[in-house]
């Protein structure tokens, strides 16, 4: 039989400050986030052609002309809404099902467990059989998702350098090379580049795309945390010099 202990953990380090604080992370994310997505305002500067990456790409009607760098199929969006809740259910779909993310908010705001030899509050465990958790197996199609909007991101970036070069060029272009390694890291798009195989030496391509991938993969923590902060930080910075708040410093014009 299991020993008898009737304290919750034995531990005696702080082992509450890691969930604690990444649940403060995730928690701050998520309200700027919101603010910024309802906000529908300050998203586009057009002497610059800078688009922040939470308003692309822009589909709908209520955008500005300029900022519809694929044209406003979609007709005005009914009450509150705006042009990113079009995009923001593929990109918040592939985060909350990615590998590194259901760790973090499993332990943070689940308790699930919440560290390593402390038990977890709930009485039953049923993994990820059951609705809603089963969704997270959709992770792969979220994935192509989230791939095809990076290249939209890139897109953006490259063709705001036709108006020159400023500190926001740079900042976009440090945003999609995150964004880039942050989804080329991802679980599924290592598996796809060498999953099934059973003999590495008769696909020698997709053996080395793998192994650098496989790289990738194992930074995965650092590069969404980076990733997802520095998305913050390309739109916050877009809001502010599109609302006038601060100007933009050229480099090239």
């Amino acid at each position: 039989m299991r020993a008898q202990i009737a304290r919750r953990t034995l531990r005696t380090d702080r082992w509450w400050l890691p969930p604690l604080v990444t649940f403060a992370g995730l928690l701050l994310i998520s309200i700027y986030a919101a603010v910024r997505t309802f906000m529908g305002d300050y998203y586009w500067v057009d002497e610059y052609r800078y688009l922040t990456p939470m308003y692309s790409p822009c589909l709908s009607e209520e955008c500005l002309p300029a900022a519809a760098h694929f044209g406003r199929p979609l007709p005005e969006l009914p009450g509150f809404l705006t042009p990113p809740v079009v995009i923001i259910p593929f990109l918040l779909g592939f985060r909350v099902t990615c590998y590194y993310y259901r760790k973090a908010y499993y332990r943070a705001a689940w308790l699930s467990p919440p560290a390593c030899a402390v038990a977890e509050p709930h009485a039953k465990y049923t993994g990820e059989t059951r609705f809603p958790l089963v969704a997270q197996n959709l992770h792969r199609y979220f994935f192509y998702a989230a791939s095809l909007l990076l290249l939209i991101n890139v897109f953006d970036a490259f063709y705001a350098l036709s108006a020159g070069l400023g500190l926001g060029n740079l900042v976009l272009l440090v945003n999609v090379a995150l964004l880039g390694a942050y989804t080329l890291s991802c679980h599924s798009c290592r598996h796809i580049a060498g999953g099934r195989l059973k003999h590495f030496s008769r696909h020698p391509v997709r053996y080395r795309v793998w192994t650098w991938i496989s790289k990738l993969n194992a930074r995965h923590m650092q590069l969404a945390w980076a990733s997802l902060i520095f998305v913050c930080v390309t739109d916050l910075y877009v809001a502010l010099v599109a609302s006038g708040t601060i100007a933009d410093l050229r480099i090239i014009d």
